[in-house]
Formats: C-alpha cells, sequence, structure tokens
C-alpha cells in the first residue's frame, strides 16, 4: 500500500471516471449518427469513420458541429415515445369490447347531469349500471 499513494488511487480514479463517461458520449455519439434521418448515408459513413479513425478529435467535433441538433433529436425521440406510450394505456385501459370505456361514459353522464339534460336519480342508475 505504500507503493501507491492516496493521492494517486484519487487520481486514477479521476482517469478511469473520464475515460468511461467519454465511451459513454461515444457510443451516444455514435447511436445519434444512426438515427438522423436528415443525414444522408455517405455522410453517416463519413462521421462514423471519423469518430473511429480519431476518436478524441471526431467526438469533439461531432458535439460542436451536431450537438444542437443531437438534442432536439433526442427530444422529438422522447416525445414519440411518451405519445407512443399513452396512445397504449389508452388502448389498453380505454375500450371494452369495442364500445366507450366505462371513464367515457361516467364524463359523459357528467357533463348531461351538470347541463341538466338528466336528473340525478337518473344519472346514479346509469352510473350503477355503467359500474356493473
Amino acid at each position: 500500500m505504500d507503493d501507491y499513494p492516496l493521492l494517486n488511487v484519487f487520481w486514477t480514479m479521476l482517469w478511469f471516471f473520464l475515460w468511461i463517461m467519454w465511451l459513454f458520449l461515444l457510443f451516444k455519439v455514435i447511436t445519434d449518427i444512426f438515427r438522423d434521418h436528415s443525414l444522408s448515408g455517405w455522410g453517416k459513413a463519413g462521421w462514423l469513420i471519423f469518430c473511429i479513425l480519431l476518436p478524441y478529435l471526431g467526438v469533439l467535433v461531432y458535439v460542436i458541429a451536431r450537438g444542437r441538433s443531437m438534442g432536439q433529436r433526442d427530444i422529438k425521440q422522447a416525445k414519440e415515445s411518451e405519445a407512443a406510450f399513452q396512445d397504449y394505456i389508452r388502448k389498453t385501459a380505454g375500450t371494452q369490447g369495442g364500445g366507450t370505456s366505462p371513464t367515457d361514459e361516467l364524463a359523459r353522464l357528467a357533463e348531461l347531469k351538470e347541463k341538466g339534460a338528466i336528473t340525478p336519480e337518473e344519472f346514479e342508475k346509469a352510473k350503477a349500471k355503467v359500474l356493473s
């Protein structure tokens, strides 16, 4: 233990952490290259070769040149994933037997009650029927 002082351990851990962070950034850049639909095939090949042959410089230049659009693609993908998830939830929980969902039916009944189209007694009967 005397051969390797504590400060050197911290220094080594820092460099190891920075190397791992760079690997994450490299993989993020490579996935972004393939995810970008506005980039042509030759453009993707050029960026990929640049990032593989000169990895530190290639990643740095890519982040500087295309970092903003990289963030916009992340936001777009997150919104699309959220919309797909919400759509899946609506489809799964919403309809039963191809008709309207009980939640939609109750909302419609509450709206009719507020407008005065049905009485509170009619609302309670219809609600019991929907919930049964």
